[in-house]
């Protein structure tokens, strides 16, 4: 009897146990507590631009709205709405978000009190409230979060004495508190950069009766915990700077043996790290020329701000007189490039997961994100999956990283042949508009599983590619396009993908949809409207011809030489 109660017990966890882990947040009433506790933050805030606008209390599941990420397990574990001109107070339900790890409110109006129970969100390991209208003392609950790694809250109004509680977080890497009105004796801290310029009232330990309420500290100290080089970590944000030895080790001095994957802007390895961890690090071209280092870093950190459940997290980087490096975490599965050429074949259902996971990922850079972040190489193996196939978009903000120009036209257009939208390809002028067209195609190579330039090559015919799918389209041979290895896909569905890509690849920038509506049209929201307006624009510019009317691509396929994976090309032309 004992047996069968063990195998009857496995059977129950094996069942009912993924079920017990996905109804854990719900209340007695079934309220799921995460979103009890956004709606909570939601409320006590002024909202002019209604980005949180798809905050709603009667879901369950708050990891499709804005400004949330969450982990694979689907806990929230981001709250990112930096420069959103929000105004109001920052709720103290935000202690009941007990799975947050990163915080970043930077950058808006939100006054009163921060609220002490932060403190209870020990997961927490970054929190931004920098630029901010915050006052009252700082929570002594701060010394709570012992994995903290990274503090801003300077640039506010806080007042009232140094909390000595801070001394220990002694995973404090980075810490800023100047511009405020803190007061008394500053103690040894254990991070190791920290600034308070701008607190008059503050003093070094040992020094109050020299200073005590006239003179103000440093900008910054610098505090090496160690002498030995190699152990020192200097962090920027919440990122490692890492020595170049330490990355050589880690892939086996770049061997190629361990190479994942070349592009425009540098090679990506495989490595280990000395305490096991595995980690993708981008060699990146031109390594030397890509800027000061004072301008490298800040660059480096405006990309590591942007954090979404659908963009490649930045870890780390490296600088030195001839390299610049960045380390991200290692993807298991890949980019989608390799996958849709791996088997077994992609289902249906994931690449339509991956369709939407990369659209919400670009429609964060483009208009949640400040600044906003074009990424002008949107492609299949630009876009990265995670253990469960979740589509994460990698390589974004290096295109602004390696042309430090003070404008909107480069002189090097970057991007690969097949993706560049033709605006971008003549002028060498990019926008919002120029990564609509690149995720049209990205679309078509879900949907076929080729690379752009092999669209035509495939179906035995030179020609514009572009054509070539609005031909199918209109003739219903869609089956003709469809990945032969894909067993099987809902036609419904394949066609509203279909006529989703078709309306981003328009040749006019102005015609395109922006990136939130493409998210709105492939959760089945607009798309039949978007396009019957795009139907009746075509049947107008067919009784008016203008100059655009034979020019739907931006590339005619004349020659087998251009089917390469990346090209840089000069410009402007």
């Amino acid at each position: 009897m004992e047996v069968d109660d063990g195998r009857a017990l496995m059977l129950w966890v094996l069942f009912f146990w993924p079920w017990v882990t996905a109804t854990a947040m719900l209340s007695p009433k079934g309220v799921n507590f995460e979103v009890q506790a956004l709606m909570g933050i939601k409320a006590s805030l002024e909202d002019p631009h209604g980005v949180l606008e798809n905050w709603d209390q009667d879901s369950v599941d708050p990891c499709s709205w804005t400004m949330v990420t969450c982990s694979p397990e689907n806990l929230v574990i981001g709250l990112g709405t930096p420069s959103q001109n929000l105004s109001g107070t920052l709720s103290p339900s935000i202690g009941n978000l007990t799975n947050l790890e990163v915080v970043l409110l930077q950058n808006n109006n939100i006054s009163g009190s921060i609220p002490p129970e932060i403190g209870k969100l020990f997961g927490l390991h970054t929190l931004d409230l920098s630029n901010n209208e915050f006052s009252g003392a700082i929570p002594t609950s701060l010394g709570n979060l012992r994995g903290l790694q990274y503090l801003r809250l300077n640039n506010n109004s806080l007042s009232g004495e140094f909390p000595l509680s801070l001394v220990n977080i002694t995973q404090l890497a980075f810490m800023d508190l100047s511009y405020n009105n803190l007061s008394g004796p500053m103690p040894k801290l254990p991070g190791r950069t920290f600034n308070i310029v701008g607190n008059h009232l503050i003093c070094p330990t040992g020094m109050e009766k020299e200073c005590y309420g006239t003179m103000p500290l440093p900008m910054s100290f610098n505090i090496t915990v160690s002498q030995d080089q190699h152990k020192e970590e200097v962090c920027l944000g919440n990122l490692k700077r890492f020595q170049f030895r330490e990355l050589q080790v880690a892939t086996n001095n770049f061997s190629s043996k361990n190479l994942l994957g070349k592009g425009g802007f540098g090679n990506v390895y495989k490595g280990q790290l000395q305490d096991g961890t595995l980690v993708a690090v981008k060699r990146l071209k031109d390594g030397n020329a890509a800027g000061g280092e004072i301008q490298f870093k800040t660059e480096v950190e405006m990309i590591s701000l942007a954090v979404h459940r659908h963009l490649l997290r930045l870890c780390g980087f490296c600088i030195t007189a001839t390299e610049r490096l960045l380390v991200y975490p290692y993807m298991s599965n890949g980019s989608v490039a390799s996958r849709l050429k791996a088997k077994p074949a992609l289902d249906w259902s994931t690449r339509k997961r991956i369709a939407l996971g990369a659209a919400r990922g670009l429609m964060y850079l483009h208009e949640q994100c400040d600044p906003k972040i074009i990424h002008r190489d949107v492609k299949a193996a630009n876009i990265l999956l995670d253990d469960y196939c979740e589509a994460v978009v990698g390589d974004f903000g290096l295109a602004k990283l390696l042309d430090h120009r003070d404008t909107h036209v480069t002189t090097a257009v970057r991007g690969t042949v097949g993706h560049i939208a033709p605006e971008y390809l003549s002028t060498g002028q990019s926008s919002e508009k120029t990564d609509v067209f690149g995720f049209g195609i990205l679309l078509l190579e879900l949907i076929t599983g080729l690379r752009a330039l092999e669209f035509g090559k495939a179906a035995n015919q030179k020609g514009a590619m572009l054509d070539w799918i609005k031909k199918m389209h209109q003739e219903k041979k869609l089956d003709m396009l469809v990945d032969k290895d894909m067993k099987s896909y809902d036609r419904i569905e394949l066609e509203e993908v279909v006529q989703v890509a078709l309306l981003c690849t328009q040749y006019l920038p102005g015609h395109r949809p922006k990136m939130s509506e493409v998210v709105h049209m492939l959760e089945g929201d607009g798309l039949a409207e978007r396009w019957e307006a795009s139907q009746r624009t075509e049947a107008l510019k067919l009784k008016v011809p203008d100059f655009h009317s034979d020019r739907y691509s931006d590339i005619t396929v004349t020659d087998d030489s251009l089917l390469v994976e990346a090209m840089e090309l000069s410009g402007p032309r």
